[in-house]
């Protein structure tokens, strides 16, 4: 991975964990549910973020005798994980969230 882009992956994590750290703050003292689903999505793109600085590390390994081509698919099976966490926890959270109104009723 070229410098710029693990800069712009690092800038990424520090800010999305800024915003998750202020954001479950803003939870804490106010005690409103949206911030703490808010806090908890930023927590989980700062995690995105880890997975796609960890395939960068792995992309740059060298090439060896069992990898003669090296290790720049990795890079590229990191980033299909990433997008497999989002739509898998998206997808999760909306089933659950519509067998909860519909066993609840409305907006409860």
């Amino acid at each position: 991975m070229h410098e710029g882009g693990k800069k712009a992956i690092l800038a990424a994590f520090c800010a999305n964990l800024g915003i998750a750290l202020a954001k479950l703050v803003a939870w804490f003292f106010t005690g409103a549910a949206s911030m703490l689903a808010e806090s908890i999505h930023s927590f989980a793109d700062t995690g995105n973020q880890g997975l796609l600085m960890l395939g960068g590390k792995r992309a740059s390994r060298p090439a060896d005798e069992s990898h003669p081509f090296g290790y720049g698919a990795a890079r590229y099976f990191w980033a299909f994980i990433v997008a497999l966490v989002l739509f898998t926890a998206g997808g999760v959270f909306a089933i659950y969230e519509g067998v909860h109104k519909l066993l609840e009723g409305g907006d409860g």
